[in-house]
C-alpha cells in the first residue's frame, strides 16, 4: 500500500501529464488547422477570391465568429474591406463598410498586433455604427507583402467567449505572413495576366492599323477599356497647324457604371456623350493632356473632377491615368485618357507602367500606318503621272488628227453627209476637253471637289446605265470644288441618283442629261430627258423625297416638260 502523501502525489503528477497530453494535442490540432489554413490559402491566385480564403481560413483557425481583412490605402484608410461571418441583413443594415476608425486605425498606423479583451472598455474604440451585431473580444495582426503593409487581419469573438490569446496571436502571425507570400504570389499573376493582354491587345490594334482598318480607333479604345477595368477611354491627338496648341479627340467610349464590357458599338446610354466628344479640341495649356504631351511622361490622378477638363474625363470619372503616345525621342503626338468611376479602385503604378508601354506600342504602329499609307500614295502618284503623260503624248494626240481628218474630209461632202461629220466632229472635241479634265486631275495631288463629284456621279451613271440602255451626258461647271461643302455635295448627289432612276423606270427617254452647276449664290442641278413625260401617276414618294431634301437646305425643287417633250427636273440650294 501506498502512503496517503506519496498516493496524492502520484495523482498530481499523472494529472499534470494528462493535461500535458491535452496541451500537445491541442497544439498539434492547431499546427495541423495551420497547416490546412495556409494550403487553403494557396489554392486560388486570383486576388478578390485569395483575401476572402484568408479570412476564412483565419477564423476557421482561430475559432472567431467574425473575422474581416482591411487592405490599407495609400492615404492610410482602408480601400477594401473583406469580411465574413455576418448574414447579408447585417451588412445591409450597417449600410457602410468600416474605413479605417477607431481600434483599426490604431492598428493601422501602429503595425504591432494587438489583442483586446472587451472592444467597448477601450480608449481607442471609435463604436459600432446602428445594426452592426455585438463584438467584445478582438485581435488584429498586419499582414506585410515586401516589408510594407497590405493590409490587417481582423478577428473578433472566439466561440467559447474566451479572449484571445499569446498562442492565438501567433497562430495569427504565422498564417499572416504566409498570407502575405500568398498575396505576393497573386500579385505577381495578375502582373503577368495584365502584361500579357496589354501585349495581345498592341499586337491585335498593330495589325488593324497596318492593314488600314477604319475600325482600328474604335477597337483599339474598346481593348483598353475590357483590361484597365475602366468606364471611360479616350485618344487625344495633337492637332495640326495652325491649331498646334491644341489636342483633338479622336475617339471615346463609356461603359457603364456597373458593368465591365462596352455595348456592341462601344457605348452605352452615355453613347450620344462618347460621340459627341469625338472631335471636341483640348487646349494644351494648363490640362493633363497638354503636361503629358509636353513633358512625355505618364501621370496619374485619384480624383479627375478636381484635375481634368470636362473633355478630358465623364462626370463620372474618379481614378484617371493619361499616358503619351512616344514615337521617338521628342516626338509625341498624342495621349490616352483611361478613367474609372468614383468608388474604383485607383490605377497602380503597374497600371500605369503597362499602359505607357501600350501607349508607346501603338503610336509606333500609327507612325508605320501613316508611312505606308503615304508610299501606297506615292505610288498612285507616280501611276497617276504615267497615265496622265500617256492620256496627253498618244490618245489626245491621234483624236486631234482624227479630227482634222474628218473636218478636211467634211469640205468634199455632200451636206447631209458634212453635217453628220461636223457632229462627231463636235463629240471628239468634247471627248479632248474631257480626257484634258481628267489628265489635270490625275496631276493634282489633291483632286478637287468637283472632281470628286464628278466621279460620284459617273459611278452614279454607270450603276444605272443597264436600266436606262445608254450612258446619260454629265456636265459640270463654275467653281464647285470652293463652294460645295461635303453635306451638300451629298444632297446632291442623292438627287442625281433619285432623278436618273426615275427616268430609267418611267420615261422611256432615249436621251438624258445632269447638268451641276454654280449659278450666281446657289448650286443648281438639272436632270433633262427626251422621255414621254411626268404623267399622271400619283405615286410621288421619289419626288417627295427631293422636295424634302430641298427644304432642308434651303432650296427649291420643280418639275416640268419643256415644250419639245420630256422632262426636265430643276434642283437648287443656296450656297
Amino acid at each position: 500500500m501506498f502512503p496517503t502523501v506519496a498516493r496524492l502525489e502520484l495523482d498530481d503528477l499523472l494529472t499534470q501529464l494528462v493535461e500535458r497530453a491535452q496541451d500537445v494535442l491541442a497544439t498539434q490540432s492547431r499546427l495541423r488547422g495551420l497547416l490546412q489554413a495556409n494550403r487553403i490559402i494557396a489554392t486560388d491566385l486570383r486576388l478578390p477570391v485569395l483575401l476572402r480564403h484568408i479570412v476564412e481560413a483565419a477564423t476557421d483557425l482561430l475559432g472567431a465568429r467574425y473575422g474581416a481583412l482591411g487592405v490599407v490605402a495609400p492615404d492610410r484608410t482602408l480601400e477594401e474591406f473583406v469580411h465574413v461571418g455576418m448574414s447579408d441583413a447585417d451588412v445591409a443594415r450597417i449600410r457602410y463598410l468600416p474605413t479605417g476608425q477607431g481600434i483599426l486605425g490604431l492598428l493601422i498606423d501602429d503595425q504591432r498586433p494587438r489583442r483586446v479583451d472587451d472592444i467597448a472598455e477601450d480608449p481607442s474604440a471609435y463604436g459600432f455604427p446602428p445594426g452592426h451585431p455585438p463584438m467584445r473580444t478582438f485581435l488584429g495582426v498586419p499582414i506585410m507583402v515586401r516589408a510594407e503593409v497590405f493590409g490587417n487581419l481582423y478577428l473578433t469573438d472566439k466561440h467559447d467567449g474566451a479572449p484571445f490569446t499569446a498562442e492565438d496571436e501567433e497562430l495569427a502571425l504565422a498564417l499572416a505572413a504566409n498570407a502575405g507570400v500568398a498575396i505576393e504570389n497573386a500579385r505577381l499573376y495578375h502582373e503577368s495576366q495584365q502584361r500579357h493582354l496589354w501585349m495581345t491587345a498592341s499586337a491585335e490594334i498593330t495589325r488593324l492599323f497596318m492593314a488600314g482598318d477604319p475600325d482600328a480607333l474604335q477597337r483599339l479604345a474598346q481593348r483598353v477599356l475590357e483590361i484597365a477595368d475602366a468606364t471611360f477611354v479616350a485618344l487625344a491627338l495633337r492637332a495640326e497647324e495652325p491649331a498646334g496648341d491644341q489636342a483633338r479627340v479622336a475617339i471615346a467610349v463609356t461603359a457603364p457604371p456597373t458593368g465591365r464590357r462596352p455595348a456592341q458599338d462601344g457605348l452605352d446610354q452615355s453613347g450620344e456623350e462618347a460621340v459627341s466628344r469625338a472631335g471636341r479640341r483640348i487646349p494644351l495649356e494648363h490640362t493633363l493632356t497638354g503636361r503629358v504631351l509636353t513633358e512625355r511622361q505618364a501621370l496619374r490622378v485619384d480624383n479627375a473632377q478636381l484635375d481634368a477638363l470636362p473633355d478630358e474625363r465623364t462626370e463620372h470619372t474618379g481614378p484617371l491615368m493619361v499616358v503619351p503616345l512616344v514615337a521617338g525621342i521628342d516626338q509625341c503626338d498624342g495621349a490616352l485618357l483611361v478613367g474609372r468611376d468614383h468608388g474604383s479602385p485607383a490605377f497602380t503604378d503597374t497600371d500605369l507602367t503597362l499602359a505607357t508601354s501600350f501607349a508607346g506600342h501603338i503610336a509606333i504602329a500609327l507612325e508605320l500606318a501613316h508611312a505606308k499609307a503615304d508610299q501606297e500614295r506615292l505610288l498612285v502618284l507616280a501611276d497617276r503621272g504615267r497615265i496622265a503623260r500617256d492620256l496627253h503624248d498618244h490618245v489626245i494626240q491621234r483624236l486631234f488628227a482624227v479630227a482634222l481628218g474628218m473636218q478636211d474630209l467634211a469640205q468634199y461632202e455632200n451636206p447631209s453627209n458634212s453635217d453628220r461629220i461636223t457632229s462627231y466632229i463636235e463629240d471628239i472635241d468634247a471627248t479632248i476637253k474631257d480626257i484634258r479634265r481628267t489628265i489635270f486631275e490625275l496631276r493634282s495631288a489633291h483632286p478637287t471637289r468637283a472632281a470628286r463629284l464628278r466621279t460620284a456621279l459617273e459611278e452614279i451613271s454607270e450603276d444605272i446605265r443597264p436600266a436606262l440602255g445608254f450612258a446619260p451626258t454629265i456636265t459640270l461647271s463654275g467653281p464647285l470644288d470652293s463652294v460645295v461643302d461635303d453635306r451638300l455635295a451629298d444632297h446632291l448627289l442623292a438627287v442625281a441618283r433619285e432623278a436618273l432612276t426615275n427616268t430609267a423606270r418611267h420615261a422611256r427617254a432615249g436621251t438624258a442629261e445632269l447638268r451641276l452647276a454654280v449659278d450666281g449664290d446657289a448650286v443648281t442641278l438639272d436632270a433633262v430627258d427626251d422621255g414621254v413625260g411626268i404623267g399622271d401617276s400619283t405615286r410621288r414618294s421619289g419626288l417627295d423625297n427631293l422636295r424634302t431634301r430641298a427644304e432642308i437646305v434651303g432650296g427649291s425643287y420643280t418639275i416640268s416638260t419643256p415644250p419639245g417633250g420630256g422632262t426636265h427636273l430643276h434642283w437648287s440650294a443656296p450656297l
